[in-house]
């Protein structure tokens, strides 16, 4: 007798209507709200500007940029006390001399000396060009996980992991959109590192089901996969517990450069860990997986 410590595909169908919910929602919020995109990808400035005057707030500075009318700026509190991270929009009228011209007026408003301590110039054909780049690079990993699954598992599996992974992407950034979260190329760069990750947990326990297949015919996919999953479920626990340790670490001491892609992070981890239990395994008894299935295609293979 097979002992189960806990009843997960009792509670698949009300996963599943939870999991619809927030993806049609986070599709919603992508579409119709937007997307918060940083610097990266539509071009502007970016500064770290340090006051050596501490008794002026951010209320002030924020007064100072909006009188020099450059459009569409963003500040807020960076590090500590004193350093402030200032974006700016790309406008057509900004010169060659702009950063000299806009340092000289900030010091002139604010009657205090001004440090600007970091610099980037994004134009819009380079932001462009990151853009389709990192859409790319994601559709890419996608297509090489696809792949992969298509190889070492049959077409039922490798299409679970793939509904698995476009469900933890889509509500990773369906959540950055609608708390306005910037999306710029360290984002891209932790949704890469969700794909990675979330395949691996799927990998894991789809193995075990596919195992579990085999070894015990009379067991329905919905036995199955509880079955599978309680028994990689210390590995999932331990290896997602020490993962996040590390990003909460990251989320709290890395400062302000680090938040959004150790946030991005803790999300994929989150989401990933959830999908490879309550998205990917029900999806094989969508797909009508069974013992008979995995033997008929384990007869193709073999000549």
């Amino acid at each position: 007798m097979i002992k189960k410590d806990f009843d997960f595909s009792s509670q698949f169908k009300k996963a599943n209507l939870l999991s619809l919910t927030i993806f049609i929602l986070s599709i919603f919020f992508i579409f119709f709200k937007g997307l918060n995109f940083g610097i990266d990808f539509k071009g502007g400035t970016l500064i770290e500007l340090r006051i050596d005057n501490k008794n002026i707030g951010i209320s002030e500075i924020r007064s100072s940029f909006s009188n020099l009318n450059l459009g569409d700026v963003n500040i807020k509190e960076f590090g500590k006390k004193g350093d402030y991270l200032i974006k700016i929009e790309q406008t057509e009228n900004q010169k060659a001399d702009f950063i000299a011209k806009l340092k000289s007026d900030v010091k002139k408003n604010l009657q205090s000396e001004v440090n600007f301590r970091r610099v980037e110039n994004v134009g819009p054909k380079v932001s462009s060009e990151l853009l389709q780049s990192g859409l790319l690079a994601i559709c890419l990993a996608l297509a090489a996980m696809l792949f992969y699954i298509w190889i070492r598992f049959e077409w039922q599996f490798s299409l679970g992991s793939i509904i698995a992974l476009f469900h933890d992407v889509i509500i990773t950034v369906g959540i950055f959109s609608l708390l306005s979260f910037e999306i710029n190329l360290s984002i891209i760069a932790a949704v890469l590192t969700i794909v990675g990750y979330s395949m691996n947990d799927t990998v894991v326990i789809y193995d075990r089901i596919r195992e579990n297949l085999s070894k015990f015919t009379k067991l329905n996919i919905n036995e199955i996969s509880n079955l599978s999953i309680n028994e990689t479920l210390s590995r999932t626990i331990i290896t997602s517990m020490t993962t996040l340790l590390a990003l909460f670490s990251i989320f709290i001491l890395g400062g302000e450069i680090l938040r959004g892609f150790s946030f991005a992070m803790i999300l994929g981890v989150i989401i990933g860990t959830y999908s490879s239990i309550f998205v990917a395994a029900p999806i094989l008894k969508f797909l009508k997986v069974n013992s008979k299935t995995m033997e008929k295609e384990d007869e193709k293979i073999v000549p």
